[in-house]
């Protein structure tokens, strides 16, 4: 049970990491940012990887944003109350 409730942390924690990150001042400077990146007119093939990571971003932090906060709220009153 202890390893489920650290790999539940872990992965929090990177879906937090991914959420947070700054698409002009990290994303950018390693070509990962969704506004440079565009498959329709050709820059690109959509099945690459870097396609790929850049749409998982995209993702994590348009549709990762509400469920989130409610987990990150629920973890911080289990460890408040709990410890």
């Amino acid at each position: 049970m202890l390893f489920l409730g650290s790999l539940f942390y872990v992965s929090v924690l990177l879906i937090n990491a991914i959420a947070v990150l700054s698409e002009d001042r990290f994303l950018a400077r390693i070509n990962l940012s969704s506004t440079t990146y565009d498959p329709s007119f050709g820059s690109g093939d959509a099945t690459s990887v870097k396609a790929k990571i850049i749409n998982l971003i995209a993702s994590v932090r348009t549709l990762m944003r509400i469920p989130l906060i409610i987990v990150n709220t629920l973890i911080i009153v289990y460890e408040l109350v709990l410890g």
